[in-house]
């Protein structure tokens, strides 16, 4: 089973493995990685997706009870340093820093979300979510909840639900050939399941009618694009773009699904899994982070080359933040 340190370490490889190609084309990827793609970890800069994964990590291992009240102002922190940052100059999603920009000026969470968003964003950075031996419903309303500070369309919200619920799931055990289906029921038993104590009236800033409605269609569209994951595996590619399969994953439910794809095709085999997350014309890092938590979730931190841990940017806050998240636990709930 995997381990605190290869989900953090893992989605890191992953984005540095994608970093370099993302809004590049495969024949330009090829191009500059001939013949078939990045062999190693070349780039050892990730973007802002482990920065955004590295804050979460802060704000969860500083909290001291797992409640909206105790956690709101220290996610708000962290999520405004990282946008204000100098080392915030690694493409940041407009959204993020939109929402991070409202949460600055002071308005509440609910005011400041975009509500029309579900792009990646909101997933790219849940997987230390899945690190913590919660009640499941807790953390399905804390990964919600993370996503909801910035994106929050009904789908950012289940897309990232789902995707530290798979990181849980590897890491205790679930067989990669049954996580798939395993996600699949997870998403048909929380449809119309609204997490209230976390996500308060959000839903009251959409069009939708109720809650149970606003959270149903999160589930439908994450349980479409899980769907597509099933059919894609039914005759395993291992050539053609997984953009083209499984989505371009600017949007979280198409980063979960191709980030599992990638997974699923190699899930013994990080260097080719990453490779085929990094040869993609989609959202190219995003893609290959989720794809290195899956990773390190599933085969921990000895699943990796030893070397890559040495060269990694962010090496000392990675490692510390692998010792400590671990230690957070139910009794705090």
């Amino acid at each position: 089973m995997g381990n605190a340190r290869g989900v953090l370490y893992g989605l890191a490889f992953g984005d540095a493995y994608g970093y370099p190609t993302e809004f590049l084309k495969v024949p330009e990827i090829l191009k500059l990685y001939p013949p078939d793609g990045p062999q190693d970890l070349k780039s050892i800069t990730v973007s802002d997706d482990t920065q955004m994964a590295l804050a979460v990590s802060r704000a969860l291992v500083q909290t001291e009870r797992f409640d909206v009240a105790t956690l709101e102002p220290i996610l708000r922190k962290e999520f405004i340093e990282w946008s204000n940052s100098e080392e915030n100059t690694r493409a940041p999603g407009m959204t993020c820093m939109r929402a991070c920009e409202k949460l600055e000026q002071g308005l509440p969470w609910i005011k400041a979300t975009e509500m029309g968003s579900k792009g990646c964003g909101a997933n790219m950075r849940v997987a230390p979510v899945g690190l913590l031996n919660l009640p499941i419903e807790t953390r399905a309303g804390l990964a919600q909840f993370q996503a909801a500070l910035t994106h929050g369309h009904p789908t950012a919200l289940a897309a990232s639900d789902a995707t530290a619920q798979a990181v849980y799931f590897l890491m205790h055990g679930i067989a990669p050939e049954r996580l798939l289906q395993t996600l699949l029921d997870y998403a048909e038993a929380q449809l119309g399941m609204y997490h209230q104590d976390w996500l308060g009236d959000l839903w009251e800033e959409s069009q939708h009618p109720a809650a149970a409605y606003f959270i149903a269609r999160g589930w439908r569209e994450t349980m479409d694009a899980l769907l597509r994951v099933k059919e894609a595996l039914k005759n395993p590619d291992f050539d053609t773009d997984p953009c083209l399969l499984t989505g371009p994953g600017w949007i979280a439910e198409e980063a979960l699904a191709t980030g599992l794809y990638c997974f699923l095709l190699h899930p013994e085999n990080p260097r080719e899994a990453l490779k085929r997350a990094a040869v993609s014309s989609g959202d190219s890092d995003s893609i290959a982070c989720l794809t290195g938590s899956f990773l390190g979730a599933y085969l921990g931190d000895g699943g990796f080359p030893s070397d890559w841990f040495e060269r990694i940017e962010y090496r000392a806050e990675l490692e510390r933040l692998a010792r400590a998240l671990p230690l957070k636990h139910e009794v705090l709930v």
